[in-house]
């Protein structure tokens, strides 16, 4: 299954990404940094984390970096290459334009993000038995 940002995507819109590759352990970004865009995992694996603690590992078709580009603050967390990766990254005045114009593209974005906080939740409740 594609993301649910590539997948709406039409053909003359995909200039809007550009390809970033990262080798294995490569920081690509740290918690704290201004955020002014997100990524699409194309191929490879990227560990979310802070300091040594891993918050999710994502793979192909999965973005990241959204929550800061959303509400404007810093990084939350830092993210790293587990493998060698391929990321396609849509910068903050692209993603809106796109957003404003394919609510299908929110309407995914919302869908992940709610998926993923119900299995946070889902994480806090089985650490707390």
């Amino acid at each position: 299954m594609k993301s649910p940002i590539l997948k709406f995507l039409k053909e003359e819109e995909i200039e809007i990404l550009e390809e970033e590759e990262f080798k294995a352990g490569k920081q690509i970004f740290s918690v704290g940094e201004e955020a002014h865009c997100m990524y699409i995992i194309f191929k490879g694996e990227v560990r979310i984390h802070k300091d040594e603690h891993t918050l999710a590992v994502l793979k192909e078709n999965d973005f990241f970096g959204e929550l800061s580009m959303l509400d404007t603050d810093t990084r939350s967390a830092s993210a790293s290459a587990q493998t060698e990766t391929l990321l396609l990254k849509i910068d903050q005045e692209p993603f809106y334009e796109l957003m404003e114009s394919r609510i299908e593209v929110a309407k995914g974005i919302i869908k992940t993000l709610c998926k993923r906080l119900k299995a946070m939740n889902e994480k806090s409740i089985q650490q707390r038995k």
